[in-house]
């Protein structure tokens, strides 16, 4: 009977870890997101999923660091608010085993001010925000560049930061800003850089579309991933789901409301032209 009773507890043991990975298959799939124009996306997206059978825990974050944190240590399976420039940097600096499993919108980055409505109005020793995360820097410091505000050192293209400015004919003052924040900073300021869809979300959709300078949107670089951790890439409910996303039209339709329905201030690179 002991032996009897023994093997029926293998049997039962051997069962129970036969079906963890399929259990843990079955469990939501927790994305990370920034509220604003992505989130909300990926929340029509989570919707089109549980339609069907994928179940989608959809967290937010209101800042570019926890993000990444969250997923190397496993609180979330997949991240959906950074672009690749902003991926290979934080994996640089911290050593996270993170990677792109799929291609997202396409964000427009734009010079804005509501007390100029052209640069040759910006006075000397104006007033000018920044990202302070060094790959958006870059991309904002491009950007001035690009208007004739400040030269940077040759070479440094997006990876630039204020250290990397040679010439500041107008000796403008700059002011680093975390990047959701800027949208805030804006009436601080003469002069900001921010993604027109942080405008949107703050229910300043016409603002979005006066930017000053806008940068190119055809950067696929620059374009929002999907990230995971580099052990569960592979997993089926990821790819499941950033399918669902890219060919659901009421995803694409959320995009473009998030956007303030104006369809030059964001691109979507999986779609064919």
């Amino acid at each position: 009977m002991t032996a009897f009773l023994n093997t029926t507890r293998r049997l039962l043991l051997w069962g129970a870890l036969a079906l963890l990975p399929a259990l843990a298959q079955s469990a939501a799939l927790r994305i990370a997101v920034t509220p604003g124009a992505l989130a909300d996306s990926v929340e029509v997206a989570a919707t089109e999923a549980r339609k069907a059978g994928l179940e989608v825990k959809v967290i937010e974050f209101t800042d570019w660091t926890t993000p990444n944190s969250a997923l190397a240590n496993g609180d979330v399976d997949l991240n959906y608010f950074q672009h690749q420039a902003f991926l290979d940097n934080a994996i640089k600096e911290r050593g996270y085993k993170l990677k792109s499993v799929g291609v997202g919108v396409l964000n427009n980055l734009a010079l804005f001010s509501k007390k100029i409505k052209r640069f040759d109005e910006l006075k000397e020793g104006a007033q000018v925000a920044v990202a302070n995360d060094p790959v958006n820097q870059g991309r904002g410091l491009l950007l001035l560049e690009k208007a004739g505000l400040i030269k940077l050192r040759p070479g440094v293209a997006w990876r630039g930061t204020l250290d990397d400015i040679v010439a500041n004919p107008k000796k403008l003052r700059f002011v680093e800003v975390e990047g959701p924040q800027l949208v805030r900073a804006i009436d601080d300021v003469d002069l900001a850089q921010g993604y027109p869809s942080h405008f949107v979300n703050a229910g300043q959709a016409e603002f979005a579309s006066r930017g000053l300078l806008y940068s190119d949107i055809d950067d696929l670089y620059f374009a929002i991933r999907f990230v995971s951790r580099e052990d569960n890439a592979k997993d089926p409910r990821i790819l499941q789901f950033v399918q669902i996303y890219q060919g659901s039209p009421a995803v694409k339709a959320q995009i473009l409301k998030s956007y303030g329905n104006d369809s030059k201030l964001f691109v979507l690179p999986w779609v064919k032209p």
